[in-house]
């Protein structure tokens, strides 16, 4: 089995929309946004920004962490400023 990279159908349900609404939103094609949904493909890096966009989440939300790489220290800056 595939490792979950992504927790969009986490951040979803939390959200209590669908990936009919999130495929909509994109114009993507729903069975692209389910396969999104089950971590079966991964979207860009690019249509992750777009996503984080929809929800008004930040981009870190819809990812899960990489457990064997520890962060020294966090950004002095914010993102995207």
């Amino acid at each position: 089995m595939g490792k979950c990279i992504n927790r969009l159908k986490v951040v979803l349900a939390e959200q209590r929309k669908t990936n009919i609404w999130l495929a909509r939103e994109l114009g993507k094609d729903p069975a692209t946004v389910s396969k999104w949904c089950t971590n079966t493909a991964q979207p860009s890096l690019e249509t992750f920004y777009e996503i984080a966009e929809c929800l008004k989440v930040d981009i870190r939300t819809l990812l899960n962490p990489n457990e064997s790489v520890t962060m020294v220290a966090e950004p002095t800056e914010k993102y995207g400023a």
